[in-house]
């Protein structure tokens, strides 16, 4: 099923009778695809999160990030401080 967002607002009750369906729902924004809901349940796979995402530990081998109180700190002073 395809909805809109004015769909969304004024037929809820038909989006959720297709998610009763076991059907995923196409959200559209001014006739664009902006995201898929799936029904719970589903079994289809979660995104990716926390430790598993390709970015987690990047960092992990700089020295200068050891103390990351300290470089939050520095990265929050103002941009004219005291000396």
């Amino acid at each position: 099923m395809e909805a809109s967002i004015l769909d969304l607002r004024r037929e809820m009750s038909k989006v959720l009778a297709a998610l009763d369906r076991n059907e995923p729902v196409t959200i559209l924004h001014r006739g664009k695809r902006k995201g898929v809901l799936y029904p719970d349940g589903s079994g289809r796979k979660p995104a990716p999160s926390g430790t598993n995402h390709p970015a987690f530990g990047m960092w992990k081998d700089r020295d200068d990030m050891i103390d990351v109180e300290g470089v939050v700190r520095d990265l929050r002073k103002g941009r004219f401080h005291a000396v």
